[in-house]
């Protein structure tokens, strides 16, 4: 009995040790997020650009921020980025103070403007090697480094040619090698896909989602919801305020519309008779087709139907459609501009 009862403890012992490795390991504190802002605001005088902006971007995601022009994006990234001081609030990127650190914030990020920042009367190779040297790359890997960047961005036949000559999806290609010459952790990119063909743009976003598999964080503004939806998470910004933050499922869920396309002789008529209804949130025209989108789990295709027959008008077909980002993000701004519209109504009687 004692033979087995000794050689039985070395594995005992070797358990506990994998088990309490194992614990120590699950006990491990998770990562902090590699961009933190805690009401951020940020003042031009009179102007508020910057309200009230607090969000989290973890480690390794895509996030998308959305709004409309004027809503206080850029205005944003750029004071993540250390560019511009906050007016109010504090935050910290890649584990350094916005308001104290800027410099090294600087050092550890890539950040590429809708306008690319390129210089034209370089070719695509010089603009990497002053970028590289911008940003610290080494000298003794520095040309090994452009070598790398030229291969993967399949810019190799327009090594030499000039930046200025370049078409725009070539440009943008640049711009991206340019701001992650250096690799870094963290990549903003400012609606840099504005202006660009829809082929280019698809090309750009597997670039992105290739960055983002070898470790790089991605923060994005951008216009296009098509674009929207690739983003692991994403925050809406409207009037320098934070509106909502989270999937783009998430966000289309606590929205809670319901969608139905309909076809119909008469769809204008339709169209303005349903703009009516307070539980009706959108109505537009694609083509052939009317899509509706309403409020409060009302089923859009009886209501529609309702409609329609006090109208003296026939539905022709009608199906049940996905609610998109596009639908919750149009419906928030919408409401928000009501609501601020009618709060500046009153303060005006009031007055």
């Amino acid at each position: 009995m004692s033979g087995p009862e000794r050689s039985l403890a070395p594995h005992a012992s070797a358990q506990g040790h994998a088990q309490s490795g194992s614990a120590a390991q699950a006990a491990a504190p998770p990562d902090p997020p590699i961009i933190v802002a805690d009401h951020l605001s940020r003042r031009f005088g009179e102007l508020i650009a910057v309200r009230d902006v607090s969000l989290r971007v973890e480690r390794g995601e895509i996030f998308g921020v959305l709004g409309p022009n004027g809503a206080g994006k850029s205005t944003t990234i750029r004071m993540l980025c250390g560019i511009l001081d906050p007016s109010g609030g504090e935050g910290t990127v890649v584990g350094f103070d916005v308001r104290r650190e800027p410099e090294r914030i600087k050092e550890r990020i890539g950040y590429m403007t809708q306008r690319f920042s390129l210089y034209e009367d370089l070719s695509v190779e010089e603009n990497l090697r002053f970028y590289a040297g911008l940003y610290g790359v080494d000298a003794r890997r520095r040309r090994a480094r452009v070598d790398e960047v030229i291969g993967t961005t399949g810019l190799a036949d327009r090594r030499r040619q000039l930046a200025g000559t370049l078409s725009g999806g070539w440009k943008q290609r640049l711009a991206l090698a340019c701001s992650t010459i250096h690799q870094p952790p963290l990549l903003f990119l400012d609606e840099p896909t504005a202006g660009v063909d829809p082929v280019s743009r698809r090309d750009f976003w597997e670039n992105i989602y290739a960055l983002a598999h070898d470790g790089t964080t991605v923060l994005v503004t951008t216009h296009y919801m098509d674009e929207a939806e690739r983003c692991h998470r994403l925050c809406f910004i409207f009037g320098g305020e934070v509106l909502d933050t989270g999937t783009p499922e998430e966000i289309v869920a606590r929205r809670g519309l319901r969608v139905a396309e309909l076809q119909l002789e008469g769809a204008r008529a339709l169209a303005l008779a349903l703009r009516k209804l307070p539980q009706v949130d959108e109505v537009a025209h694609y083509g052939s087709v009317l899509r509706v989108a309403t409020l409060g789990g009302v089923d859009p295709e009886a209501l529609a139907a309702q409609v329609a027959k006090g109208e003296g008008l026939v539905i022709a077909s009608s199906r049940p459609a996905r609610a998109s980002v596009e639908d919750a993000f149009v419906s928030m701004v919408r409401h928000e501009h009501h609501a601020k519209e009618a709060g500046a109504g009153r303060g005006a009687e009031a007055a």
